[in-house]
Formats: C-alpha cells, sequence, structure tokens
C-alpha cells in the first residue's frame, strides 16, 4: 500500500529490566546540578552524525536466540547501527534478554524481540532504522513526499513541500507543511480504505460502561453515519471554517461527529465529557461554535454524569457574555438516561435520534488546503485562559497515520485499543485519525477501566482479541496495585505490542506491565509526545533496537531532538537538562487559536531556534532518553535541582509503594521541599516505620537531598479518566490552600481530594 512497505518495521522491545549501570548513573547525575551535565557543542554537528560503539554479552545459551542476535564481544550497534540520532557514548557491559525467553529483572539490562517477531516487522534491524532516520533529517522533503503520496491528494503540493521560521530572531514564527496540496481527511481515513475493498472491515468496535453493552460498525457503515451527520450539519448553516463544540463520552457517536466536521471542512473542538460549565462556557466563548453536539448522560462505572445539565449551564453563561450558541444536537445515550428524563429547550435542543438518520447517506467531501484548519484542542488543567491548540489538515494527517502505523508495528490483521478519551490529543491521534487512515480495527470503551472489578480491561482484551493495548502508566500503577490475579485469570494470548503515554512510566511499572500483562513477549511502545506535537516524536519502533523500561529510548523519523542548559547550549554525551526540537515536523501545531504572540512566547522565546517542549530529559551513557516530567515540576532543593518523576519512580520501587505523585513546597530553609503524596499496596498498614522506609529508599537510591520532607499517604490520587494525575490540585492541597483548589470536574473520582484533605495530617 506504501512505498515503504519494503522496509519492514519491528517494533523494539524494551527490556523489563532495570539496568543497574543506569541507576548507578542517575545516582551520580543526581549529586550535582541536574541542568548543567554534559559537554557543550559548538557549532553542533547533525545529530544523525555521531557514531556510537556499544558491546553486548549474550544472558543466553549459545544456541538460543540471543546467541543468534548477539555474539559475545560483538560490536552489535557499531555491525547494525553504527550511528544514531543522538550523542552516544561506549556501553561497557550489556546483558540481553530475548522476548519470550526469560522474564525481565533486575540483573538484565536490555530485552531484544525475539527473531520470528523481527521476521515480519516494518522495521526489522537497527540498520534500516539508522536508514530511514538519516534520510529523514538528510532530505525531509522527499521522506515525506513518498509518505504523503500514498494519501489522497485533490491537488499535489507546491514544489517546495515544507517551509518553515522557528527562530522568533528571524521573525514570526510561521511553519507550513505540503502547501498547495488540497486533500480531505475523511475521505483518506474512510472513503479510500472502503475504495480499496475493506469497506465490510470492522472499523469500530464499541464496548460500553456495563459487560455485554456493544456494538460494531464497518467501514461502510461508519461512513454512511458520517454522511449522514455531515449532511445534517450543513443543513443547519455549518461551513467550512466554522468551529463545532463536541461534549460526547466515548460513543461511537464522538468519532463519526469528528469525522462529519473533517468532511465538510468544519473545524471541530472536543472537550472532554465531564468538564465543568465554567470550563466548557470558555471554550464557547473563545472558538464561538456555530452547534453544539453533546450527550445528554454517560455512566462512568457506577456513577451517572449528566451532560446535558452541564452543557445547559454553560450554554447560559456562555450568552451572558455575549456569545450566543442557537442550536445543541443531543445524543440520547438510552443506557444511562431517557429522553423524557432530559432538561429540555425548544427550539434549541435538537435529538439526533430524530434527525440525523433521515439525512442521505451520500455526503460530498470539502476539498481543503492541507494548511486549512482541522480541530481546536484546548489544553486543561491551569488557570487562566485555556490555550486553543490549533492543527491543520495535511502534515497531521501524514504524521499521526506515520507514527501509528511504526511505532505500533501495525498489521492489517490487528485490533487496537487505546484507552484514552477523545477529549484529549491521544484521542483524536491514536484513537480516530491515525488508526483509521491506516485502516485499522479500533476499540471505543465508554466505561471505566476497573469496573466492576479491576480485570476489565483483560476481559475486554479476550472478548475482542486485542493485539495492540496502549495506555497510561497511571492506570498500569493502579491495576498493578490490585494484584497479578485480575491479569492471569485472563488469557491475553492475542496482545501483541503494548504501548505507554502520558507521562514517564517508572521502570518498576514497565516491568509489570511487561512481565505480567504481556507475558514477557509483548515489546512496549513507551512513547512521548505532545498535545502540541501532534504525534509521537520520541518512541520505540518495536524490534529496531533494544529497550531500557522507561526510556522513551529515540526519536521518531524526522525528529531532531536536543538537550540545552539554561542558556540553550546543545549539550553532547550523558547529560540533563531542557528538551528541545530541532526544526519542524508535519504534525506540530500551527498557532494558538487568537493568540499567535502567546504561541511564540510559549515554544519559541525560551530557547530561540527551537520548539522548547518544557519538558526536562536526562540522555544516558548510551544515548537513551529519559523524560524527567514538566520543566516547572523540577524542584531546587538547596541548590540541587531534580526532577519529581526520579522521586517518584525510587518510592515506586519501594514494594509497599503502589503509586505516588511528588510536589515542590515552599521551605524556610532548603527554599523548596519535597512533599511526597504515597499510596500503598492493599493490605498495607499506614506506619511511621513504613514512611521512614519509604525516605530511605529514595535516599538510598538518589541521595539524602532528594528524601521527601512530608509522606502525604494518599487513599487515592486526584486523576482525569485518562489517568492523568492532576498536581495543581496536590500543590494545593501540599501548600494548605485549599480555597485555590480551581476546578476538578474532569477528575474522574473528585471524592479523592475530600480523602486527601482528611489524611493531611496522618
Amino acid at each position: 500500500m506504501d512505498s515503504m512497505s519494503s522496509a519492514r518495521l519491528c517494533t523494539p522491545l524494551i527490556t523489563s529490566t532495570a539496568a543497574t549501570a543506569s541507576q548507578a548513573s542517575t545516582r551520580r547525575l543526581f549529586s550535582t546540578s541536574r541542568f548543567h551535565l554534559g559537554r557543550q557543542r559548538s557549532p553542533p554537528p547533525c545529530r544523525a552524525s555521531l557514531p556510537m560503539t556499544t558491546f553486548c554479552t549474550a544472558a543466553a545459551d549459545p544456541g538460543s536466540a540471543a546467541s543468534r542476535l548477539l555474539s559475545v564481544g560483538l560490536p552489535w550497534h557499531a555491525e547494525f547501527m553504527p550511528r544514531l540520532p543522538s550523542g552516544n557514548g561506549r556501553i561497557s557491559r550489556l546483558s540481553a534478554v530475548v522476548l519470550g525467553e526469560a522474564l525481565a529483572a533486575e540483573e538484565n539490562d536490555l530485552i531484544f524481540p525475539s527473531p520470528e517477531f523481527s521476521r515480519d516487522a516494518l522495521v526489522s534491524s537497527p540498520e534500516q532504522y539508522r536508514k530511514m532516520y538519516k534520510r529523514s533529517i538528510e532530505d525531509p522533503a522527499g521522506f515525506w513526499s513518498e509518505i504523503a503520496a500514498q494519501f489522497y491528494w485533490k491537488k499535489r503540493w507546491s514544489p517546495d513541500v515544507y517551509s518553515e521560521n522557528i527562530d522568533v530572531r528571524k521573525g514570526p514564527v510561521k511553519i507550513e507543511w505540503f502547501k498547495g496540496g488540497i486533500t480531505n481527511i475523511c475521505y483518506n481515513a474512510l472513503d479510500r480504505n472502503i475504495e480499496a475493498g475493506n469497506g465490510d472491515k470492522v472499523a469500530l468496535y464499541w464496548e460500553g460502561n456495563e459487560p455485554g453493552q456493544d456494538g460494531q460498525l464497518t467501514y461502510a457503515q461508519l461512513l454512511d453515519q458520517v454522511c449522514q451527520l455531515a449532511n445534517y450539519l450543513k443543513h443547519v448553516g455549518v461551513s467550512k471554517g466554522d468551529a463545532v463544540v463536541i461534549y460526547l463520552p466515548m460513543l461511537m457517536e464522538l468519532p463519526i461527529a469528528m469525522l462529519a466536521c473533517a468532511r465538510i471542512g468544519a473545524v471541530h473542538s472536543v472537550v472532554f465529557a465531564g468538564f465543568s460549565a465554567e470550563s466548557l462556557a470558555q471554550r464557547f466563548i473563545d472558538c464561538k461554535p456555530k452547534v453544539v453536539i453533546c450527550s445528554n448522560a454517560v455512566s462512568r462505572g457506577a456513577k451517572v454524569i449528566n451532560l446535558k445539565a452541564i452543557v445547559d449551564n454553560a450554554l447560559a453563561e456562555s450568552a451572558n457574555n455575549g456569545i450566543a450558541v442557537d442550536l445543541c444536537l443531543v445524543y440520547e445515550n438510552q443506557s444511562t438516561m431517557k429522553k423524557e428524563d432530559t432538561k429540555w429547550q425548544d427550539g434549541r435542543d435538537i435529538l439526533w435520534q430524530e434527525v440525523v438518520p433521515q439525512f442521505p447517506t451520500k455526503c460530498p467531501v470539502e476539498w481543503v488546503d492541507a494548511e486549512d484548519p482541522l480541530f481546536l484542542l484546548y489544553t486543561s488543567g491551569s488557570t487562566g485562559k485555556p490555550k486553543g491548540v490549533l492543527h491543520t489538515t495535511g502534515g497531521y494527517m501524514v504524521y499521526t497515520a506515520t507514527t501509528f502505523k511504526y511505532a505500533f508495528d501495525y498489521k492489517p490483521s490487528d485490533v487496537y485499543w487505546c484507552t484514552a478519551d477523545c477529549g484529549w490529543i491521544t484521542g483524536h491521534s491514536y484513537v480516530t485519525y491515525g488508526p483509521l487512515l491506516n485502516g485499522a480495527t479500533v476499540l471505543v470503551f465508554e466505561g471505566a477501566p476497573s469496573y466492576p472489578d479491576p480485570g476489565r480491561c483483560w476481559d475486554i482484551v479476550d472478548k475482542y482479541k486485542v493485539t495492540l493495548f496502549y495506555t497510561a502508566p497511571t492506570l498500569v500503577r493502579a491495576l498493578m496495585r490490585e494484584g497479578d490475579e485480575y491479569v492471569t485469570r485472563y488469557s491475553r494470548k492475542s496482545l501483541r505490542v503494548l504501548g505507554s503515554v502520558g507521562e514517564p512510566i517508572n521502570p518498576s511499572a514497565w516491568r509489570w506491565f511487561y512481565n505480567v500483562v504481556g507475558d514477557s513477549r509483548c515489546p512496549i511502545s513507551d512513547t512521548w509526545w505532545q498535545t502540541e506535537t501532534g504525534g509521537f516524536l520520541i518512541t520505540p519502533i518495536p524490534g529496531a533496537w533494544p529497550q531500557k523500561p522507561g526510556s522513551a529510548t529515540f526519536p521518531f523519523f524526522g525528529v531532531q531532538p536536543v538537550i540545552v542548559d539554561e542558556k540553550g547550549n546543545e549539550l553532547e554525551g550523558e547529560c540533563s537538562g531542557y528538551l528541545c526540537i530541532k526544526n519542524s515536523w508535519p504534525g506540530i501545531f500551527r498557532s494558538l487559536y487568537g493568540d499567535h504572540e502567546r504561541y511564540e512566547t510559549t515554544y519559541f522565546k525560551p530557547f530561540a531556534g527551537y520548539y522548547f517542549s518544557g519538558d526536562g530529559c536526562r540522555r544516558d551513557k548510551d544515548g537513551y532518553h529519559w523524560l524527567t516530567g514538566r520543566v516547572d515540576d523540577v524542584i531546587n532543593v538547596s541548590g540541587h535541582r531534580i526532577g519529581t518523576a526520579e522521586i517518584e519512580s525510587a518510592l515506586v520501587s519501594h514494594p509497599h509503594c503502589a503509586e505516588s505523585a511528588v510536589v515542590g513546597v515552599d521551605h524556610p530553609v532548603k527554599g523548596q521541599g519535597i512533599y511526597a503524596f504515597v499510596t500503598l499496596v492493599d493490605g498495607v498498614d499506614y506506619t511511621d516505620e513504613v514512611r521512614k522506609s519509604l525516605i530511605l529508599a529514595v535516599r538510598t537510591q538518589i541521595g539524602a537531598f532528594a528524601a521527601p520532607d512530608k509522606i502525604h499517604w494518599a487513599p487515592g490520587l486526584p486523576k482525569t479518566r485518562s489517568g492523568k494525575i492532576m498536581r495543581r490540585i496536590l500543590r494545593k492541597i501540599a501548600s494548605k490552600q485549599l480555597d485555590e483548589l480551581g476546578d476538578i470536574s474532569t477528575l474522574a473520582e473528585p471524592s479523592v481530594v475530600n480523602q486527601l484533605i482528611e489524611f493531611t495530617d496522618r
């Protein structure tokens, strides 16, 4: 189907082993200021030109698969991947585990794919990755043009392929990819796959909140329903460039609504169904939608949320601020709430089931320029005016499809499940657009992953024979806390590749995910990216290189990550600092809606000439990237700068700790103190002995300066439904600023906040 299919990609399998050398390296790094390590480079060479020579010793019998991959003393990377895209040092000693042959454990450093996995993978060797990556950096126009040509374009883009200025010193930031190319992402996701003979293939499986609630749509059926909604939207006056706010739970109607907007050139703005009326009204006021699409209610676990009541209040608040929305299309979620139990405003509220099915199942495509807007997605969790991240059509389409394909080693027979909600960027790129552009079968889940019990995920995996499973580290840790028996009672034999998204995954959770969930045979794609990036930037590619638990490893094609110090000097080799990206890539966002100045100030002015991610990153002696969390999550303790993620990882390594979240608080002597919220494994009592043992674990692994000043027992942590920990709330609790908690409506369990407050002095 594409020109790169001959370059068979294989998923890199990360070892579930904690590299002893890496831990020692971590301790060394923390003994000095975390953002002054490494050598400055001037001028910086192309990242792809930095040599890497490593030596591996196979921890396997001579006849094993490991031996077939490695030879004792063989310069493995020197032979297969002589040049990696970031500064790398020699590996003094490595032991290897071949996928499917042994449990990953502390004494192992790396995991390699089995020969069987590599044989069928899309990228089957480090050398293949190196060649593809090298070309993507040296000839980005040619590399991405070949991939873009796999999609349907009504008109081809201009010869320049892309133009960019990301250096604020040279003028306004402006990025364009495939400018002049005319296409439509809905057509490419649906019509193109149907024309290829996949009309009868299942596009969407749907699993409801209660076991036994399910449904499915083939690609042909999905297109019919998308066209019906698109025709309705056109009928009520929605046209190219108009905004439509979508406030739906994880029903099949959510991706249907997104695709319907894209088909007619409307700009969709999906808002997580659970945001408060105030937050929703802010988005109405900012983007001024023609139509709001919502559901009357949703069930999440045992809890029922009246979504229509939230929308009613938001519409009233928006109208009071001068922005009136005249039409609200309401989908009746019959399993949760009937229409007769839903408050209704005649003339404004229209029932989806009464009008949309009356419209034709054929709808002409609105062809759009590659740089025409596709969607707005407002960032959440911070105070002040929300940021409307603006993504355009062509580059985003090409990038999300390509990253999905390679990061998950996608095969046409795969059944893919991402647990994220479409209210977040993961649901846009890797529930809807990326998978469907590849013709994948996607599972959409409405419920809570631990309802009615913590085995629900694996019950669903067995029911639908899920092969690719993508979730958040917080969910992994929550399920890990419940014990192995909820996992092992299910087969999970269909699983082929696992994935992690949302925040750095600590090594102990990685090992559990790999050893228990994946039966020590499934690679883990531990992806790093952001709402603003559109798709993965640093990620394992299954089969292309050995992995380390907790490391996002190496950059995706076309991405040039650099680590800089406070002055913007690039650091080489083993170092820690601020993660930036050189140059643009097709999926990068183009602006913040209505506020391009804020766009430049936030992302391009901190380090002129780079995109600043806002994240800290450590590159180890082997060149692997370890994300350390948001830079504003770095705590300065008596002059020592340390990322909260490292402290959390040390805490979770303790056998009694199920989960932790660390924030900084004001300290009269040290400047900032370390405040740790800790959730214990079931059955472990809150005692001073456990508290002291946890502190000792941090002192031992990192150093005395990183020891928490306060351990706050946490029966649970405040998380969004997608599993993201709301650290803003934790900071307020730690600082005793309880009157400034702000909006907690997006939390999966708002009651957790009161529990944490009650435990403050325990």
